[in-house]
């Protein structure tokens, strides 16, 4: 089948357009992909079913050759001047290419005028699609480069409000303590849902549910368990002062009728956010929470200190007529136990040896020299580093406090330590040294591998043969089902994320996206991943578990054998709904046993008993077994 790349170079005027009062002439180009669908009745008919293209003048899109597909250019002169469309078949824009793959032609547009164009076609051999056109191509291919994970904002739900960290570019108030909400960065947080704004401390002080968000567990059990129900009653009011929002926290704007005043407890509010403010009329949730907070912590001091309950056989009258006196004799106990501790002499501690105070070393930044950048993102650096004391190279990761207290990544941080020091049991996993901090950064200090990612080396290489591919899939999977058997879901499989050491095997590296107690029939459903490897459960919004690192590993798989990604689009949104909707081509020059492979997705064995033909292995792959 293969696909078509398709280049706009220039439109030609043409004598019956009136130019601009500028004089300059500004055109573009919309782009409409459709396909011939049979319709009961109606015969033959074009469908658009992508959105419409709209490329910049020098740069390429990518279209496959499907039977009866058409591309409808419409020429536009801005801001918004109809100039011109033509409709062309792909089948025809092949024909053009069949003396040597490439060709320039003139398309007539109607009513008049004329638009140039190239087009290259790339047929079943996929190596030849890295030998595109000069400058930037379709992004959504390997000949794009690399592309950054995505991680959606964490959501902290309570009583049904779906709160996420927010930067506010004007003053707004806390709605339950009524403070200024302070900082240069993510000051508070904000409801998805009904727009209330409080504070990181406050937010677990909230008091109602949330109106958009009937349908949560949690507040159904709030519902049956504990209500509050005193409606305010708003009136239409004008502030002849500056006065804000008490629910979204914003100021009140206009000259006269700016907002709604309760008569009751003189609560202010926006039009708009009337109908997200809870019944709490007189209520102040800040005192009731502490209450609430105080009143449960006295409880649980009170269940503390009581006596082990009664077995069975004991009668509910005999416990009510002891329960004093048994208390009595729980305190005594207490009392006397405590004293014995105090009076005894404590044990000495063995002494230090020299093995335990080498290995409950502490490292610091003065410890390693810092020799180059080996990448840079949003979270900071990756340093090439050199230990003094020894001369050993390392890789340190470098995060920016700021950055993860900003983006709530807290919880994300302390999962990559974590998953960093179980990784030095496998063979296949890149392995922490040490961790320690600064006053701006925290380091990761971790084992530096020299070979290089896969996308530099299939970069160059333009694809991999079925042995190499099927190599590294064998070891890709040995570390995946290391980290699953432990519950830990790895969520960001990706050709940068495996790296190769000085003697060809892999290691995964980068477990930022890590997701941790995820056994038996435990899901999860953050929305996560690079947008070329996500899988459609994640995409939907479904829950999912450890089968999302199976569908990336298939799509790993398929970049590795043919070169290029599995599912294509303009932007983000038509990646996704290729992901979700389109049939995966394969060429035929494709083993059959690859393509059953990566159709299948369960080389999991097959790819087990081709680790253990490698006597370094076999070692390994049975302390796994143990291990798992």
């Amino acid at each position: 089948m293969g696909f078509i790349r398709v280049k706009l170079i220039e439109v030609e005027q043409a004598a019956e357009w009136k130019v601009s009062s500028s004089g300059a002439f500004d055109p573009y180009c919309a782009i409409h992909i459709k396909e011939a669908v049979q319709t009961p009745g109606q015969g033959v008919q074009l469908v658009q079913k992508k959105r419409t293209i709209y490329p910049e003048w020098n740069k390429c899109f990518d279209t496959h050759l499907y039977p009866g597909r058409v591309i409808s250019v419409v020429v536009m002169e801005k801001p918004n001047v109809y100039r011109g469309d033509t409709t062309i078949g792909v089948q025809f824009l092949v024909d053009q290419c069949k003396k040597d793959g490439f060709s320039s032609l003139w398309l007539d547009l109607s009513p008049c005028g004329r638009l140039l164009v190239q087009v290259r076609h790339f047929a079943e051999a996929a190596e030849d699609a890295s030998k595109g056109f000069e400058g930037p191509v379709n992004k959504s291919g390997l000949t794009g480069g690399r592309r950054g994970a995505i991680r959606k904002q964490k959501v902290h739900e309570v009583r049904g409000h779906k709160f996420v960290a927010r930067f506010f570019r004007q003053f707004v108030f806390c709605s339950i303590c009524k403070d200024f909400l302070w900082g240069l960065n993510k000051q508070g947080y904000q409801c998805q849902v009904c727009t209330c704004v409080v504070h990181k401390r406050c937010h677990n002080q909230v008091l109602s549910t949330c109106p958009g968000s009937t349908d949560a567990n949690e507040t159904k059990k709030l519902k049956e368990r504990f209500k509050i129900d005193i409606p305010h009653r708003f009136k239409v009011t004008t502030y002849l002062s500056p006065t804000f929002c008490d629910h979204c926290g914003s100021m009140l704007y206009g000259l006269f009728r700016q907002g709604l005043k309760c008569e009751a407890c003189g609560m202010n509010c926006h039009h708009k956010c009337q109908k997200h403010v809870a019944n709490l009329c007189g209520i102040n949730q800040k005192a009731f929470a502490e209450a609430l907070g105080q009143a449960n912590a006295d409880k649980q001091r009170r269940l503390s200190q009581l006596p082990p309950s009664p077995t069975h056989e004991s009668s509910a009258p005999s416990v009510a007529s002891f329960q004093d006196e048994n208390l009595e004799k729980h305190y005594e106990k207490i009392a006397d136990e405590y004293e014995e501790m105090w009076q005894a002499e404590a044990p000495r501690p063995p002494p230090r040896t020299s093995s335990v105070s080498k290995s409950m070393k502490k490292y610091s930044l003065n410890d390693f020299t810092f020799l180059k950048v080996l990448g840079k993102g949003s979270f900071g650096k990756v340093l090439l580093s050199e230990l003094k004391s020894n001369g050993q190279v390392y890789a340190i990761k470098a995060l920016k406090k700021d950055v993860v207290l900003e983006d709530d990544d807290v919880e994300c941080t302390m999962i990559e330590r974590r998953v960093l020091s179980i990784a030095s049991r496998h063979p296949f996993l890149t392995a922490i040294i040490c961790a320690f901090q600064s006053k701006e950064h925290l380091f990761f200090v971790m084992e530096y591998v020299n070979g290089g990612d896969l996308m530099f080396h299939i970069q160059a290489a333009g694809k991999f043969d079925d042995y190499r591919s099927c190599f590294y899939t064998a070891e890709i999977v040995c570390g995946l089902e290391f980290l699953h058997s432990l519950g830990i879901i790895y969520r960001d499989l990706k050709l940068d994320n495996v790296l190769m050491d000085s003697k060809g095997h892999i290691k995964i590296a980068d477990f930022g996206m890590c997701k941790e107690k995820i056994l038996d029939d435990a899901k999860t459903s953050t929305f996560c991943g690079t947008p070329d490897y996500i899988a459609p459960e994640i995409l939907k919004g479904q829950k999912y578990d450890s089968s999302v690192d199976w569908w990336s590993l298939g799509v790993l798989l398929y970049e590795m054998l043919i070169g290029q990604s599995p599912f294509a689009g303009e932007d983000e949104e038509d990646l996704f709904d290729s992901i979700c909707r389109d049939k995966v081509h394969y060429p035929k020059w494709v083993s059959q046993s690859a393509v059953s492979c990566m159709v299948q997705v369960r080389c999991i064995v097959f790819c087990c008993v081709f680790v253990c033909n490698f006597g370094r292995h076999r070692t390994d792959l049975g302390r796994l077994r143990e291990t798992s």
